[in-house]
C-alpha cells in the first residue's frame, strides 16, 4: 500500500481548499438541497460539513493501512490485497467518471469509492463467516457522503464499486483455510477491540442522518 502518496494527495486537495474554498463554496449551496434525512446542528452547519468532509476523506489512508495489517495477520492476505488496491487506486488514478473533479470535492467522490468498497468487502464476509473483516460500521457516514455527493453521480459510483468487487471475492475465496481460520479470529473480543478507536465518523462530527420511520412502519 502507498500511503504517503494518498496522505500526500490529501495534503495537497487540502492546501487547494484552503486556497480556493471551493467545497466550502458547494456545501453552502447545497445546505438547502440535502436530503431531509441528513440532521445538522443548528449553529455552523456549512462548517460541519466541511469538517465531515475533510475527516471522511482523511480517514482513507489509515482504514486501507488498518485493513491490510489485519489481512496479513490473519493470513488472508492474497484475498484482500487486491481489493485494497483497488480502492487505493481509485485515489491515485480515479477512474475517467471523475475527469473534472478536484481538490476535497474530488476526493470526496474517491474516498466514497474507497470506503464503499470496505463496505462491500464487509458485507461479503457477513454474509459468508457471519462476521465483518473490519469490526468498523461506517454505513451511516457513507450514506450522507452519498446524499452530499449527490444521488444519481454517488449512483454510478456504487456501480463502479459492485464492478471492482465482483471477481475479487467470488464464493471460492471464502472456503479457504485460511479465511475460516480467521473466523474464529473474528470472535475474538481483542480484534473488536482493536477498532474501538474509530468511533463513528458521523456522530463524531455531529451529522446525523434520521431514517424515514414512516417506511418502516409500512
Amino acid at each position: 500500500m502507498n500511503i504517503p502518496a494518498l496522505h500526500a494527495l490529501i495534503q495537497r486537495a487540502q492546501q487547494h481548499e484552503a486556497s480556493t474554498g471551493q467545497l466550502a463554496k458547494q456545501m453552502r449551496s447545497h445546505l438547502n438541497q440535502l436530503h431531509p434525512s441528513i440532521r445538522l446542528p443548528s449553529t455552523d452547519t456549512d462548517g460541519v460539513l466541511l469538517r465531515f468532509v475533510s475527516a471522511y476523506i482523511g480517514q482513507v489512508p489509515e482504514l486501507l493501512q488498518a485493513a491490510h495489517q489485519v489481512a496479513q495477520e490473519a493470513g488472508i492476505e492474497a484475498q484482500i490485497k487486491p481489493v485494497l488496491t483497488v480502492a487505493e487506486q481509485f485515489f491515485l488514478q480515479p477512474p475517467a467518471l471523475m475527469a473534472g473533479h478536484e481538490g476535497l470535492e474530488g476526493l470526496l467522490d474517491e474516498a466514497y469509492l474507497a470506503h464503499r468498497l470496505v463496505e462491500e468487502v464487509n458485507d461479503r464476509y457477513i454474509t459468508h463467516l457471519g462476521a465483518p473483516l473490519i469490526p468498523l460500521d461506517t454505513t451511516v457516514a457513507n450514506l450522507i457522503a452519498h446524499q452530499l455527493i449527490g444521488e444519481a453521480f454517488a449512483n454510478q459510483l456504487d456501480e463502479a464499486v459492485q464492478h471492482a468487487v465482483e471477481g475479487l471475492l467470488d464464493n471460492a475465496s471464502f472456503t479457504q483455510d485460511s479465511v475460516l481460520a480467521y473466523r474464529e479470529r473474528l470472535q475474538n473480543p481483542q480484534t473488536e477491540a482493536a477498532w474501538r478507536r474509530w468511533p463513528c465518523l458521523s456522530r463524531q462530527l455531529g451529522v446525523e442522518l434520521q431514517l424515514d420511520e414512516s417506511r418502516s412502519e409500512g
